[in-house]
């Protein structure tokens, strides 16, 4: 059915050999998975010591009371008395915070890492328990309410003198309280990363002798350490958050933007205004159907402190495209040697598909060093030049070979456009493949894929060219020929 050189099985054997390579390409992504849990495993180590990424969750009110319940009927009727409490939330929340960054290394690994000034100011009105089984004011045990801040990492934290409550000093002490760790859901998740993570820890203050009055308000200046990220729950009917920070690349997180943001290149602010009415939950519940932790953490909003750019990221998204260069470069040599009558080995066609390989181990190694950027300029400078001189090489000319080369150059420059407009990397992805796909169309449209091209017919060899000719011979006079 088909010659042995038919075009039709040099194109399967172009497309065999771009899938062999696709087997280093995928060792090559391995090996960015385990550079990035390297990565990992130094900033778990930075942050384990300042302090990791902080959720501040707080402050939360809990009242214990008692409830009396009747069971029975008639002469067996009796009133028990079960042990119970609500939890409620402020009225107003204001926080305010400057961040101080800095970058702290392992090895060659920069993680960002902030000290955090913040002041919590806002109020609670006195809780109304009737609602929830204490009708005699009796039974609410005011001398037992705690006020609790959960915090994610709160090793990392200190509570300033300055801390009031209705105008009397407030102290606080480890842990969540007495009834803070009740209902805990031990299987915790990260909103962002979907990751399980450890149950927060916090900090409690007892108000025994401070729940007297209708309204009380609250002053509670923390220092806080962390690491990469600082989110708050919308804990007040209306909370407000002013955050500041000597960091130029920031990246807000949650369900709710910053109401106005100012960013610079080395500094940005952002305020949120959220209102009670957006949250899944309300002021205040009892111990008995309690808002678990993973709803309040959905709620969770803020920043992260993220590098401009993900190399490892980068380096994975990058890899997806190394199948459709490799293509375009072989079939680019295959036109050549349809165009030219070159011949051109199947292993010099995987000479070319390792060094394009090579171009991503060579982007995630130096971008480790110098940066994204320079690592990928340097990266396909490399390969380019290096594929450019052997093609001419290969080719037996300067102009194919240049042409490669140039080829090659827009192609990185291509993927570099792709990678850097995340936002529109589909788009542009599309409308590549569609352009690549019409020249492909373009240069084979009268190709017989059954048969071979026909040779060309062979030159006519050209005559000789003397470069001075004999001279014609005269002929003799008549006189002379008679005699």
């Amino acid at each position: 059915m088909f010659s042995k050189q038919s075009q039709f099985l040099r194109a399967l054997l172009i497309v065999f050999l771009v899938l062999l390579l696709q087997i280093p390409t995928a060792m090559l992504g391995n090996v960015a998975n385990d550079r990035q849990k390297l990565r990992a495993e130094a900033v778990s180590e930075i942050t384990t010591k300042w302090g990791a990424s902080q959720n501040i969750v707080g402050p939360k009110l809990y009242v214990p009371y008692n409830k009396r319940v009747t069971t029975g009927e008639g002469d067996k009727q009796f009133t028990k008395t079960e042990s119970k409490y609500a939890v409620f939330l402020p009225e107003q929340l204001d926080i305010t915070g400057e961040l101080k960054t800095e970058i702290r290394k392992r090895s060659i690994f920069e993680v960002p890492v902030y000290t955090s000034d913040l002041n919590l100011q806002g109020s609670f009105e006195r809780p109304n328990l009737a609602n929830w089984g204490a009708a005699d004011p009796k039974d609410v045990q005011w001398d037992q309410a705690e006020l609790v801040i959960e915090i994610s990492d709160a090793h990392a934290l200190n509570v300033k003198a300055e801390a009031a409550w209705a105008n009397k000093p407030l102290e606080f002490e480890a842990g969540k309280g007495r009834y803070g760790n009740q209902n805990v859901d031990p299987n915790q998740y990260d909103a962002y990363s979907g990751q399980l993570i450890a149950a927060s820890s916090g900090i409690t203050a007892k108000l025994n002798g401070k729940m007297v009055g209708e309204k009380f308000d609250f002053t509670i200046p923390l220092r806080l350490q962390g690491s990469e990220r600082l989110t708050f729950a919308p804990l007040g009917k209306e909370t407000n958050v002013k955050v500041a920070a000597n960091w130029g690349d920031p990246s807000f997180q949650g369900k709710w933007l910053p109401a106005d943001s100012t960013i610079e290149s080395d500094r940005f602010e952002a305020n949120w205004t959220v209102q009670a009415i957006g949250r899944n939950f309300g002021q205040s519940w009892s111990g008995d159907s309690p808002v678990s932790d993973a709803t309040i953490r959905e709620s969770l909003f803020g920043v992260d402190l993220i590098t401009p750019v993900d190399t490892y990221r980068m380096s994975q998204r990058s890899l997806k495209y190394n199948f459709l260069f490799l293509l375009l470069t072989f079939v680019t040599f295959w036109l050549f040697e349809i165009t030219s009558k070159l011949r051109v080995h199947p292993l010099q066609y995987l000479l070319v598909g390792a060094a394009m390989t090579m171009f991503y181990l060579l982007q995630l190694a130096l971008s480790e060093h110098i940066g994204f950027d320079l690592a990928y300029l340097a990266s396909s400078a490399a390969v380019v030049v290096m594929i450019m001189s052997y093609s001419i090489a290969v080719l037996r000319a300067k102009s194919r070979g240049l042409v490669v080369g140039l080829m090659e150059a827009g192609l990185y420059g291509y993927l570099y456009f792709v990678l850097a407009s995340q936002s529109y990397s589909l788009l542009i992805g599309s409308f590549g493949l569609f352009g690549f796909l019409a020249v492909a169309m373009f240069f084979t449209r009268d190709m017989d894929w059954l048969e071979p091209s026909a040779p060309k017919p062979p030159k006519a060899p050209k005559p000789p060219v003397m470069t001075n000719p004999p001279a014609p011979q005269q002929p003799l006079p008549p006189s002379d020929a008679q005699g």
